[in-house]
């Protein structure tokens, strides 16, 4: 089993920051991608930004200039930092990664989303 938390979540006025955090825990031989997604009321799911195990990352145009992600290989988490915040930016944020895991006899590829954390972006 592998888990993902999230945290950092709340409720901020506009042009303010947050930090999101993702923790993954589990049988990790490794983590390729891993991203961060939302979705706002009555929307779909959306790429937010991703970052591979070599630091490659991709941003949702919207969000380029704003948003940073960012990984720790070693801890297994990863981050979003998010400035200038913006009422369209509210929205449950999920993390998302791309795990190797298994056991003595197996090794598979995972794809692991966290429960999601609620940012509201609001005056």
């Amino acid at each position: 089993q592998v888990h993902l938390v999230e945290s950092g979540g709340g409720s901020v006025q506009p042009g303010e920051s947050l930090r999101l955090s993702c923790a993954a825990s589990g049988i990790i031989f490794s983590i390729n991608a891993m991203g961060w997604y939302r979705q706002a009321p009555g929307k779909e799911r959306e790429l937010v930004a991703a970052i591979t195990s070599g630091g490659s990352t991709n941003y949702a145009d919207s969000m380029k200039g704003r948003f940073t992600i960012s990984r720790d290989n070693d801890e297994n988490t990863a981050h979003l930092q998010m400035n200038s915040l913006k009422p369209e930016d509210t929205a449950v944020y999920y993390c998302n990664a791309r795990v190797v895991t298994g056991n003595r006899s197996q090794v598979r590829g995972l794809e692991v989303w966290g429960q999601g954390t609620l940012v509201t972006v609001s005056s």
